[in-house]
């Protein structure tokens, strides 16, 4: 099992709202697929997923406040096919790579 964390999402951020959940209890996940939408003070973004398996549990609800560092989701990494990508590049497992971001001021980038 693989306890996803909130990453630091830089920037003194020390807590995130949950916006939306793209995975539910159950569902098989790849690497790099969209997680959780989590907005900060400064930015809305979408977080994917660290590694590929099966989502067995997640924490927090819509409008929840999470902070950096609890855990987001359990991910059952044995259910990820065989041959799939298990995140062994810079920064694998710390979930440190945050995916679209979408400011306050309606411009679009990436992180």
């Amino acid at each position: 099992m693989f306890e996803f964390r909130l990453p630091d999402l830089g920037e003194g951020i020390h807590e995130g709202e949950v916006l939306k959940w793209h995975v539910n209890p159950g569902d098989k996940i790849v690497e790099d697929a969209p997680l959780v939408d989590v907005e900060t003070d400064k930015a809305a973004v979408t977080i994917p997923s660290p590694r590929s398996g099966v989502v067995v549990s997640t924490t927090g609800k819509v409008g929840d406040i999470v902070k950096t560092g609890q855990v987001l989701a359990v991910i059952d990494v044995a259910g990820a096919e065989v041959g799939a990508r298990a995140g062994t590049g810079a920064g694998a497992g710390t979930g440190a790579r945050v995916g679209q971001v979408r400011g306050r001021g309606g411009g679009k980038g990436e992180v």
